[in-house]
């Protein structure tokens, strides 16, 4: 019987550090072939979207899926983790906190392989839920001291800042601008909604990191063409989702200033394949698109860990 495992009970199990090192077993895996991810399609609904992504980890021999409806009213996320060895669904996974702590577990994990290991300062562009977890991921993976947020809303800010000094015990303060929060850090992670780039050429400087996880639709830019044909090493964790999700890479490849070619898979330089950076000089760009591999390898994780506590519902 398949186990169902509530927002609750995922909260109970999983934390950052688990979600990171699944991670980067995972992306490893996928780096010696023994993992596939498929990219995500979409259904368009009135209003909003049904999504559909799936993943296999065959070393794990388990396959599954995420699938959501997102519209103004909100988002649900559910994963579905299946067993290859014969014994059908073993788990169902309310993924809304889940995916949270994933999408901030592949930041932190591209900042562990991409980020100057010296890196101390963090400006986080965005001061949403998803943001928290971003921050936490890179503090997780890096020796960070302090940070500095920025977004429109003078108050959410300001209370993002408050509460991630308490959760992380680094001082964490509120911007005036962009170019205030951004000046100086040695990683830039950017989690906004916007339609239009919030980082250009401007904010980019020899040796930085960059973490763009907020857009996944060709009408969503945070970065302009300029900031990303900075950088010297550019990754994602799927090409071919990016290819049809990640217009921060393709406006720049329309534009012939960017080629898919120069666009790197995050397994690649988990598994040692590809370097992260090649000097301390070298800008590397991290292009997160929140891909299903990520999805079934936390939950996996996450119903293992529940099969061992005691913890979920068995279904009939």
């Amino acid at each position: 019987m398949p186990l169902y495992l509530t927002e609750a009970d995922v909260n109970q199990l999983l934390t950052m550090p688990i979600a990171m090192d699944c991670l980067d077993e995972a992306f490893s895996a996928q780096a010696r072939g023994e993992a596939v991810n498929t990219p995500r399609s979409r259904i368009p609904l009135s209003p909003g979207s049904y999504n559909l992504m799936s993943a296999a980890w065959h070393g794990k021999n388990v396959v599954g899926q995420k699938s959501y409806t997102a519209s103004r009213a909100g988002v649900g996320f559910h994963v579905l983790i299946y067993s290859t060895t014969g014994e059908g669904l073993l788990a169902i996974i309310e993924a809304n906190r889940m995916g949270q702590i994933r999408t901030g577990a592949a930041s932190g994990l591209a900042s562990k392989y991409m980020a100057r290991p010296n890196s101390g300062t963090v400006a986080v562009i965005g001061s949403g839920y998803q943001g928290r977890t971003q921050l936490e991921a890179v503090a997780t993976a890096l020796n960070i001291d302090s940070a500095r947020v920025y977004s429109r809303t003078k108050a959410n800010r300001e209370g993002f800042a408050s509460m991630m000094t308490a959760d992380l015990e680094i001082p964490v303060t509120a911007a005036a601008s962009v170019e205030e929060c951004v000046e100086g850090a040695d990683v830039i992670i950017a989690i906004t909604n916007s339609s239009e780039p919030v980082i250009t050429g401007e904010h980019v400087w020899p040796g930085v990191h960059i973490n763009a996880a907020g857009a996944n639709g060709y009408l969503r830019r945070e970065l302009d063409t300029a900031a990303v044909t900075k950088a010297n090493v550019i990754a994602t964790d799927d090409v071919a989702q990016a290819q049809i999700e990640c217009a921060d890479l393709m406006r720049p490849i329309e534009a012939g200033r960017l080629t898919w070619q120069q666009v790197k898979p995050l397994a690649s330089i988990v598994g040692g394949e590809t370097p992260g950076r090649n000097s301390d000089d070298d800008v590397t760009l991290f292009e997160s698109q929140g891909i299903a591999l990520e999805d079934v390898a936390v939950g996996e994780r996450v119903y293992r860990m529940a099969v061992e506590r005691g913890v979920g519902i068995q279904v009939p």
